[in-house]
């Protein structure tokens, strides 16, 4: 098996470069409106939103940031197949304003945006994140009444573009690509404990204060639930590249689309880092069914299946063609004379314990 991933250098509002009903899944995590950190950002693209902050109008500031975010939208839903699914890992802002404190619920208005373009909510998932406890204190501490409850979790927003993907019947790559029956119960769940936060690692300074990379697990994790061996994953806020190397790790091809240069060329490390990573994933995977078998069958429970691929017991008939796919080598292959595009060729090769 073969993927192809891709990393275009320019704006997301313009996603000229995609075909219509290119890509099968959206995996994402936009700038934060009103998070400090990326109001240089949304002022570049759009000057009032500076103007707007400067004088003490956080809610004018809001509305125009979400706007912005809104051409990113209308431009995946031209994208993105009929029945394909868009994920966006939000989350809310805390901030003062001039003399105001308040919440701003950005998760509310990306379902608004997505619902106005057609597209049907899913369940989403709660993400509860580590929050140091210092961070818990906001406002008066212990004195009420004008202490604030602390954001302890994020977003991550599922919707359907129209109705359900159809596949043929017996689609080999559907019933590979399926997951344990253990790991549907835990990722299917709509609160999220057992995910992490992400340590920014890059080495340079200026490019870390701009990341707000999500971990490996987040993207892996929605790619394999809501996409097949073979598709085509999009990321138009492609940051660090997480969602691509999760993608490689996945057995997807993908695209990134990326406003600064810089990130680009940081990606070359961690797409080298897919073989190991692979392997490493696929062996927890094959290593936690193993200890879930081993739990039931010492309850005295006759799982009743077997894996075709792995010789260990399944929970139900649909886990027994389930394959992992090891990315078994990267290749470089972009082409020299373009200079908006990175690319890169990953082998696949069945995972061998």
């Amino acid at each position: 098996m073969e993927t192809t991933h891709r990393v275009h250098v320019g704006d997301a509002r313009d996603l000229s470069a995609l075909a219509d009903d290119s890509v099968d899944l959206v995996v994402t995590s936009p700038p934060y409106p009103m998070i400090e950190m990326w109001d240089d950002v949304f002022a570049e693209l759009d000057p009032d939103i500076g103007d707007a902050l400067d004088a003490g109008d956080g809610q004018v500031a809001f509305e125009a940031m979400h706007d912005v975010l809104r051409e990113v939208w209308a431009a995946v839903e031209r994208v993105l197949v009929p029945g394909g699914i868009a994920c966006v890992n939000v989350g809310d802002a805390t901030r003062s304003v001039g003399d105001r404190f308040r919440v701003y619920q950005n998760h509310a208005r990306v379902v608004d945006a997505f619902q106005d373009l057609g597209f049907d909510p899913l369940p989403e998932v709660l993400w509860r994140k580590p929050v140091n406890s210092a961070a818990k204190f906001m406002g008066s501490g212990m004195v009420p009444p004008n202490a604030y409850v602390t954001l302890e979790h994020e977003y991550v927003l599922v919707f359907r573009n129209g109705g359900r993907r159809s596949f043929p019947p017996g689609d080999d790559q559907r019933y590979e690509s399926a997951y344990f029956w253990e790991e549907r119960n835990r990722w299917f769940s709509d609160v999220w404990t057992d995910v992490g936060g992400e340590r920014q690692t890059l080495a340079d300074d200026a490019l870390r204060e701009r990341s707000g990379a999500f971990p490996l697990e987040l993207p892996y994790r929605l790619v394999s639930m809501y996409s097949v061996y073979g598709d085509t994953v999009l990321d138009p806020f492609w940051g660090t590249g997480t969602t691509s190397l999760a993608a490689m790790v996945a057995g997807r091809s993908s695209v990134g689309v990326e406003r600064d240069r810089g990130f680009v060329s940081a990606f070359d490390d961690r797409a080298t880092e897919a073989p190991v990573v692979s392997r490493e994933v696929n062996a927890d995977r094959l290593a936690a069914h193993r200890e879930f078998v081993a739990e039931r069958r010492a309850s005295g429970e006759d799982l009743g299946y077997v894996n075709e691929h792995y010789d260990v017991p399944v929970r139900t008939r649909q886990e027994t063609d389930l394959r992992l796919y090891d990315a078994a080598s990267v290749t470089d292959v972009t082409d020299a004379s373009d200079s908006t595009d990175r690319r890169f060729r990953v082998e696949h090769a069945p995972h061998d314990p």
